[in-house]
């Protein structure tokens, strides 16, 4: 029996292992038991899933991280000579699957938990009852974003999924969140000393432990902006904010329209102080975070996330205070008040588990061909409830308080699901509040570069008066025959009245620019305007196309995977 140290190094141990190594664990140490000198590659065999040295690695993707790290394991795996396919799961053959020996996903998480708009066939599939993978050996790496309270729920729902259809871990998924360099080098480690171990001949294997591994710069290009401008594009008695912020660039901005930036917000100095104060620490001492030497105030200002903490952020929180803390959510701020630190010590300790801020992102509002040497964003002001108290986005209210000639950098997030067709063809947009920013870039490119195409925007907001945001332009264009129709919906002047209804008053005309061959696409929040707006899409193909139900879904459907329906919701 186990006492003392060894019994909890032994737990701790047995905690970081999956089924598989327990298993193959439990064969070892039965061969010590019995006098057998049992090698552990011979342990491999007889209990681990048997592996072929053939591999497929599929990603599913929005902002192009998946792809990237899908591709660096395919290119190490083929410096290793092993037989590797490497897919984009909008591309792969889900009746595959029922066909592949070992399988590597590579998946994030959007919005409220869901897949990338590329994976959602795949992931359909796979919840679809029906067929067995009892000779799938698999593993996922998931990336996600620890502040969205769905981390990495794709990654898990797929991995469980395969488990459930008769698939066997070669080792256990891997979550990621913003910074996932090290964690993700972790799992190549793995995923290829699997392999090695499954294919020597008798050569002893070293039970994995993933090296120490520096996190890795990120590829992106950064660019560095100057503001110009900086609006509110509400009338003064409109309770809302959205502000039309115009950036100097001194050079030239790889993007196209339906690209967005990223940017990394700063925290309030206010809050900053506020932490400062009740922690009674030094603010230019400076501490080491991740490699780099900051001062207190700098981390806490322009790095570290100090609101709205995952629960294990709290939970370690808890442990370096020593004191019991319910698994909830929290700001760094009131863990503060509530659960003080004693000294200056244990605030460094804290400062050691806060998540780095993560980007947010934001569709560039601005074209190439009207706007060279500028990046134009639409940033609305995010005021919300939490806990009974009135609290504003980090990112929106770092933004709102922005002024003329302040500096800001970011980088840029293609978006090549959300590309303007041909200059010849028609473009039918629908974007209630910010979701017309995309449009607006849209609307300038298309009127810079002289195209044929007709094009049609849904726009709506509360008010006519106080919140019609980009006004002017918007009529300058409809004037000037840039835009063909402009259709408005302003819920509060006429109540129940907002796009997807005015999708269905012009339902004919719809299904006709639908029927001579317009691309579609919406822009704006998810829910419940895009669920909505699709919603009667699909009524006006039923109706006007005089389809049953199952034939208009049918319709739409092709409409999607023809590149005909685009959505950049949020």
């Amino acid at each position: 029996m186990l006492t003392g140290p060894k019994q909890k190094i032994w737990e701790e141990f047995a905690a970081s292992c999956s089924k598989e190594e327990l298993v193959w664990i439990s064969g070892y140490l039965s061969g010590i038991l019995s006098d057998v000198a049992l090698l552990p590659s011979q342990a491999v065999k007889e209990n681990a899933p048997a592996l072929s040295k053939k591999m497929t690695v599929v990603y599913g993707t929005e902002t192009g991280n998946a792809k990237k790290l899908a591709t660096d394991l395919a290119a190490r795996a083929k410096k290793k000579s092993l037989p590797v396919k490497l897919l984009s799961l909008d591309q792969y053959r889900v009746n595959d699957i029922t066909k592949e020996e070992n399988l590597f996903v590579v998946i994030s998480t959007q919005g409220d938990g869901e897949p990338p708009a590329a994976a959602q066939k795949f992931y359909d599939h796979i919840h679809k009852n029906g067929f067995r993978l009892d000779n799938l050996k698999y593993s996922v790496l998931a990336l996600g974003d620890t502040s969205y309270p769905f981390f990495c729920k794709t990654g898990e729902d797929v991995d469980q999924q395969l488990q459930k259809l008769g698939g066997r871990r070669i080792i256990p998924m891997r979550k990621c969140d913003v910074d996932y360099e090290t964690d993700a080098e972790h799992w190549f480690e793995q995923v290829l000393q699997t392999f090695d171990t499954a294919t020597a001949a008798a050569a002893p294997v070293v039970a994995v432990k993933p090296a120490a591994v520096a996190a890795q710069k990120s590829n992106k290009k950064i660019y560095r902006g100057t503001v110009l401008t900086h609006i509110n594009l509400h009338d003064t008695d409109s309770p809302k904010e959205t502000w039309h912020i115009e950036l100097g660039i001194d050079e030239e901005v790889d993007c196209l329209p339906g690209d967005s930036i990223g940017i990394v917000p700063e925290n309030t100095t206010a809050l900053v102080e506020q932490i400062i104060g009740l922690a009674n620490a030094d603010r230019e001492k400076t501490v080491k975070h991740k490699d780099h030497e900051y001062s207190v105030y700098d981390l806490l200002k322009k790095k570290l996330s100090l609101n709205y903490l995952h629960e294990r952020v709290v939970k370690k929180y808890a442990e370096i205070v020593q004191q019991s803390i319910p698994e909830t959510k929290m700001d760094l701020l009131d863990l503060l008040r509530i659960y003080p630190v004693t000294g200056g010590s244990q605030f460094e300790e804290v400062l050691q588990v806060l998540p780095a801020q993560s980007p947010r992102i934001y569709t560039i509002a601005s074209s190439p061909a009207a706007h060279s040497g500028e990046v134009h964003l639409t940033v609305e002001k995010d005021v919300f409830l939490s806990g009974g108290q009135q609290k504003t986005g980090v990112c929106s209210e770092y933004f709102a308080g922005l002024h003329e000639d302040d500096a800001i950098e970011f980088f840029v997030q293609k978006n090549k699901r959300f590309r303007l067709p041909e200059a010849d063809k028609d473009v039918l947009m629908i974007g209630p509040g910010t979701g017309v920013a995309a449009f607006r870039s849209f609307l300038s490119e298309r009127d810079a570069t002289g195209a044929g195409g007709r094009n049609w925007l849904f726009f709506g907001e509360d008010h006519f008066v106080s919140d019609f945001l980009y006004q002017t332009e918007l009529q300058n264009w409809y004037e000037t025959g840039v835009l063909n129709k402009l259709s408005l919906a302003f819920a509060k002047d006429r109540p129940y009245t907002r796009v997807h209804h005015k999708l269905l008053e012009q339902g004919r005309e719809v299904f006709e620019w639908i029927e001579n061959g317009a691309y579609l696409y919406v822009g704006g929040k998810k829910t419940p305007m895009s669920v909505d707006v699709e919603y009667i899409l699909l009524t006006i193909i039923e109706r006007y196309g005089g389809l049953s139900a199952t034939d208009a879904a049918a319709y739409f459907e092709n409409l999607k995977t023809t590149g005909r329906y685009n959505k950049d919701v949020y």
